[in-house]
């Protein structure tokens, strides 16, 4: 069966089981959203939050890039998506807590850590390029701490959540927020293999929720 195919099969189950079930959930749903969490996450297919969460709908808000990345505040009038969304969730909706999940064999961060795409031009891995250098520095110190290899790569996808979070602080709406007491920031792990999820804590270890 073609791969559309499949999903509009999925569709359809949904629309006759999980739907239909939650109907008035759904209608309440037509009248607004009202999430407390925002989850930034990987685009990756293996990676998604409502079901790593088990989350209803509406119950979260998700903001999806290659690799989780959040890049810091720029004053300029290019096109900022993450940033556009991010401004939404803290400053329209808002939420209480935001969660930077990495994840298990990312593909950033393996990029990043091999240079993949260090001489791609534009559309051939050149937005990639951009988009992954924001991990050059955290990768510099990975390196110097854990050489190449596993614990390398699994020390750079830590390392991709810590770069994530630093940035979140510097847009003003996230860090004037940060200060009232009305916004926290959370960092979290998602192990593919397992399906164990870890947790930041305040001294930067990770933790099994």
């Amino acid at each position: 069966m073609p791969a559309f195919d499949t999903l509009l099969e999925g569709y359809r189950r949904f629309r006759a089981g999980g739907w239909a079930q939650q109907r008035a959930r759904w209608n309440e749903l037509a009248e607004g959203q009202s999430p407390e969490t925002l989850v930034m996450a990987c685009s990756d297919s293996r990676l998604d939050p409502a079901t790593i969460f088990d989350a209803s709908p509406g119950e979260i808000f998700v903001i999806r890039n290659i690799g989780n990345l959040v890049p810091p505040f720029e004053r300029d009038e290019s096109h900022h998506g993450t940033s556009a969304a991010l401004e939404f969730a803290v400053t329209q909706i808002p939420v209480k807590e935001i969660l930077v999940l990495g994840h298990e064999f990312c593909g950033a961060c393996k990029a990043s850590m091999a240079r993949a795409f260090v001489d791609a031009p534009q559309g051939e891995g050149g937005f990639i390029r951009r988009w992954v250098a924001l991990l050059d520095h955290a990768r510099d110190h990975v390196v110097a701490a854990h050489g190449e290899g596993h614990d390398a790569e699994r020390a750079m996808e830590r390392a991709a959540v810590e770069v994530s979070l630093a940035n979140l602080r510097t847009f003003p709406f996230v860090a004037e927020a940060e200060a009232a007491g009305k916004l926290r920031l959370r960092g979290g792990w998602f192990g593919i293999r397992e399906g164990r999820l870890m947790l930041r804590e305040d001294n930067g270890d990770f933790r099994a929720a």
